[in-house]
């Protein structure tokens, strides 16, 4: 029985659909490939398929001789699409909140050349502030800093600061993300960074610093956004060796 690659994301879809239900917490044993077969009327082989697919998310983790089971404790960053926090940390069977430390509409005399440049603001232009923590089953997880170009979003307020931001922007402001350009790095977590975090100070961190496009090519926003390195991990697939070719990019310091 051979199926289409759209059936294999539609099974995916609801398999991390059953994720999110109170079935499946953290911990427990998820369905096997016979059980998936069988309930989606669908082969073996795609259903192994869907299952490995998860467990390169990092939704599940095979356990050899035990079976596939769900992910405890870890929150994983998926580098190769923007990904909504909200829907991360549901799929991963935790409640996602977020507690707004600042948000204010500020001008350009107010951040630094490197952010202006940046969103490539104009003279006079208005932005948002936005400085948050982002918690699953009220644990902080992520401490975020960032700059918006608020001529895509006027009608941006605080309530939608403590909700998704990528489903405000696509939803009430109809924009189109195209994607965004990060640098990752280790940390180790200031006093003013640890407290929100409720970590030790110097406690090891992942910051990440990224510049958010629409379609188009116009930048929307900035970001400095700490990730707390005992409860995320980065993950990421890679293909295989193919011959080498001119380097991109600069080393850091030149």
């Amino acid at each position: 029985m051979r199926q289409s690659a759209s059936f294999h994301q539609e099974l995916i879809t609801k398999l991390r659909k059953l994720l999110r239900g109170r079935q499946f917490v953290p911990g427990a044993q998820f369905l096997t490939e016979r059980e998936i077969a069988d309930r989606f009327e669908t082969s073996r082989p795609t259903a192994n398929k869907a299952l490995s697919s998860l467990v390169s998310l990092g939704l599940l983790e095979f356990r050899q001789g035990a079976g596939t089971f769900v992910r405890e404790n870890v929150l994983d960053y998926d580098l190769q699409r923007l990904v909504s926090f909200t829907d991360k940390v549901r799929s991963a069977g935790k409640e996602p909140s977020t507690r707004v430390i600042d948000f204010q509409k500020i001008t350009i005399a107010d951040v630094s050349v490197e952010i202006v440049n940046a969103l490539k603001l104009n003279a006079n232009e208005p932005l948002f502030y936005i400085e948050r923590v982002r918690l699953a089953d009220g644990q902080p997880v992520i401490y975020e800093r960032r700059h918006i170009a608020a001529r895509h979003c006027l009608s941006m307020s605080k309530t939608d600061a403590k909700g998704s931001l990528y489903a405000f922007w696509t939803t009430r402001c109809k924009l189109t993300i195209s994607g965004a350009d990060e640098s990752i790095r280790a940390i180790n977590a200031t006093k003013s960074q640890a407290v929100p975090l409720g970590v030790k100070t110097n406690a090891a961190c992942l910051l990440v610093i990224a510049t958010g496009y629409l379609e188009g090519g116009a930048p929307l926003w900035q970001e400095e956004t700490l990730y707390r390195s005992d409860v995320y991990e980065f993950r990421n697939q890679l293909g295989g060796v193919t011959s080498p070719k001119p380097a991109q990019g600069r080393i850091r310091g030149v």
